[in-house]
């Protein structure tokens, strides 16, 4: 019996997580746009791979015990699924390529990320003052320039930012 259990709540998990993950970049943009305007936030859009270990790295990043707390109060955090291996091609959001494509990200390499306002206005994106993708920021000069944007599209403190620079430094 608790097999069974187990085995009917993995599969409603499944089922649920491939079927949000297949959500389309509009409806998800949408969403996000309508949470930020009533929480008085900013959106930070993450386009991602699950073959992808620096996006992983950049999630864990985030969501580490010591910022997630500061990610989450600045910022509507939404992913957005591209660039999968053709056995995974059903993982991605509809419309989120061309969105990339829009954002001049296509041959950046991901993470690629972008920050937009509430109403989906362009802030600021991954991209360095020489136009490179710094992804998921790692060197100390790269996640100085990531904080930078940061503190420039929202209310975070300097004592948080530097919590921000400390985690993705300081990690392996």
């Amino acid at each position: 019996m608790k097999l069974k259990l187990i085995l009917l709540v993995s599969l409603f998990f499944i089922t649920s997580q491939i079927a949000r993950s297949q959500e389309s970049a509009d409806v998800i943009l949408k969403e996000a746009q309508v949470t930020a305007k009533k929480e008085g936030k900013h959106i930070f859009i993450m386009f991602h791979a699950s073959w992808c270990g620096w996006c992983k790295k950049m999630d864990n990043n985030m969501m580490s015990d010591r910022t997630k707390a500061l990610f989450e109060g600045a910022y509507v955090i939404k992913h957005l699924t591209v660039q999968e291996s053709k056995k995974n091609k059903n993982l991605e959001n509809p419309g989120a390529q061309e969105l990339l494509v829009k954002y001049k990200g296509e041959n950046s390499g991901i993470p690629f990320w972008l920050i937009l306002d509430a109403d989906g206005n362009l802030i600021t994106d991954s991209l360095d003052n020489k136009g490179n993708n710094i992804g998921c920021p790692a060197t100390p000069d790269e996640v100085k320039q990531f904080t930078a944007k940061l503190k420039a599209s929202s209310t975070l403190t300097e004592t948080d930012l530097k919590v921000i620079y400390n985690q993705f430094v300081d990690r392996p």
